[in-house]
């Protein structure tokens, strides 16, 4: 570690923590060609960055954003907020949130996927603090259980989503038109998942990502 303007600095090959006009950010290095930004959960800034550019261009482009930067702090006080008054979900919560989910599902996954005429590997529940769901190439599925706090129709457009993975491992526009065939209000409910799922998820502890 060195010391730059009396804050300590942890140096590595392709990351770096720094400060610049206030903010303290973590700094990484790589092979893409802009500047991103990215605030975490924990309200702390990321800043990727090409690895030749300059780090003046790089505290240029972070204090550009200050403003964005701090609108998305903001949004993160206010999903801690939420979270906090809605109350942490217990160990015991999470099991019945997973069992619930384990019932509905069968009957639910089988009737999407026979209308889109796809099959499926196996099922698995759990409880993440980042994903709602995924489907691997072979067709395995994983499903949050947390989305048994959402509407049913959130639920389901989920489910239709990584279903039409079976068909598009991507999110092309064939993608996209095969999940509005089968949920013609899916924008809706992706808006509904942006707008409440990150106090769905901050009502979880830290470790208690299994079910």
């Amino acid at each position: 570690m060195i010391a730059r303007r009396g804050i300590l600095v942890k140096l590595h090959l392709t990351r770096g923590i720094w400060y610049n006009a206030g903010m303290e950010y973590t700094l990484i290095r790589c092979s893409r060609k802009t500047a991103a930004l990215r605030v975490t959960p924990g309200g702390w800034l990321e800043v990727r960055a090409p690895r030749l550019m300059p780090k003046a261009a790089i505290d240029g482009f972070v204090e550009a954003n200050a403003a964005w930067i701090a609108r998305q702090r903001a949004k993160l006080e206010k999903v801690h907020r939420a979270a906090s008054d809605a109350g942490a979900l217990t160990e015991a919560d999470i099991k019945e949130l997973a069992e619930r989910m384990r019932k509905v599902l069968p009957q639910k996954l089988a009737r999407i996927a026979e209308s889109m005429g796809v099959g499926y590997g196996r099922v698995s529940v759990r409880c993440q603090r980042s994903k709602w769901g995924s489907c691997t190439a072979e067709g395995n599925l994983n499903f949050n259980c947390l989305l048994m706090l959402a509407p049913e129709e959130v639920l389901d457009y989920v489910l239709i989503h990584e279903l039409c993975h079976r068909r598009h491992m991507d999110h092309s526009k064939e993608f996209w038109a095969d999940v509005e065939r089968l949920d013609r209000n899916y924008r809706e409910h992706k808006k509904w998942l942006r707008e409440n799922g990150a106090v769905l998820m901050r009502r979880v502890h830290k470790g208690e990502n299994n079910a």
